[in-house]
């Protein structure tokens, strides 16, 4: 349309024909406002076809780690996460929580490098996870089919990208990709038990107590998933207990590790202590309060992924055993 109009100006108004000032400047403003018009027209379709590429983006990034449900199996959650790619809503972090008959499963990961290029080793994870958490009877069984579907990804992706293979197995398949994994099982009376693959460990969260803040820690974690093969006894750990009222934080090292102007790392600890020493747990603001705490940290835009899961114990108090309140006053002790 708007060719069509600098032609027609050309061939048919008499102005175009002429050769003096005047009739320069009406032909130079003529053809100035078919090039605006023709612009402003291309911005406009460039702007939209963006935002349906961002819309069909969202979408794939929802199915992928899609939202969890504000309340579980009588636990209340949420989660958030900060990508390392600007525009991007999920990067290498990964989490998931899901009901089973064996109690609630919890996965919390973290892949090698942020951002976009980790989404194919994070959907793998999480696609096993989310069949294995049901069908399996045993956290340690959940764990090495995660371990076997991130060495197909890795053997996959090998083939990918080097064809020249013949189609056998590559002798070293990305040898240096891994993922970090925490598998949980919060079971019917708050207990938890653990296998950790090289994650941090979660946090603690007991409002009103003298020490609020504390870690859940079940030993030493065991290497990462992909160099090296998990042991041949996978006995989860106990690590802890939530009890009603109580809640459970977790996190990957994108949030410890990020510094500020002055190489100072984010404290943590004490922004969680801050945030539920006088008040209840409320698992969505208080992602969103360390998340803002997070950015006014950092020197400039995040350089890693950082997600973090909060989940809230709010089933009802089970009876007393004989014998519990000494159990239940140790724990707190600890």
């Amino acid at each position: 349309m708007w060719g069509a109009v600098a032609i027609t100006y050309k061939l048919t108004c008499p102005l175009a024909q002429q050769n003096g000032l005047g009739a320069r400047i009406v032909t130079s403003a003529v053809f100035f406002a078919v090039g605006t018009g023709l612009i402003l027209h291309v911005r406009q379709t460039l702007l939209r076809e963006l935002r349906e590429i961002r819309a069909v983006a969202g979408a794939a990034q929802s199915v992928l780690l899609r939202p969890l449900p504000p309340r579980l199996d009588g636990l209340a959650l949420a989660a958030g996460q900060l990508s390392a790619d600007r525009g991007a809503s999920v990067g290498g972090d990964l989490y998931d929580v899901v009901a089973t008959d064996h109690g609630v499963r919890v996965v919390m990961g973290d892949v090698r490098g942020h951002g976009l290029a980790a989404l194919a080793t994070v959907g793998a994870v999480l696609g096993s996870f989310r069949e294995a958490a049901h069908d399996e009877d045993e956290l340690g069984c959940v764990l090495r089919r995660l371990e076997r579907a991130h060495a197909r990804h890795l053997r996959q992706r090998s083939r990918d990208e080097h064809p020249a293979a013949g189609g056998g197995e590559p002798e070293n398949p990305l040898a240096e990709e891994f993922v970090t994994v925490l598998l949980l099982e919060i079971r019917q009376d708050g207990a938890v038990y653990a296998l950790n693959c090289g994650h941090p460990w979660p946090y603690l969260l007991r409002p009103g107590a003298v020490c609020c803040v504390t870690t859940m820690s079940g030993g030493d974690p065991m290497p990462p998933l992909g160099p090296f093969p998990l042991p041949a006894e996978l006995e989860p750990v106990r690590c802890g207990r939530i009890l009603p009222g109580e809640a459970m934080l977790l996190h990957t090292d994108g949030i410890e590790d990020a510094r500020d102007g002055h190489g100072r790392f984010f404290p943590l600890t004490a922004e969680l202590t801050a945030a539920v020493r006088r008040r209840p747990v409320v698992p969505k603001a208080l992602i969103q309060a360390v998340h803002t705490r997070l950015l006014c940290h950092l020197a400039g835009p995040p350089s890693d992924d950082a997600a973090m899961l909060v989940l809230r114990n709010d089933r009802r108090r089970v009876p007393t055993q004989a014998g519990e309140p000494a159990l239940h006053s140790a724990h707190h002790a600890r």
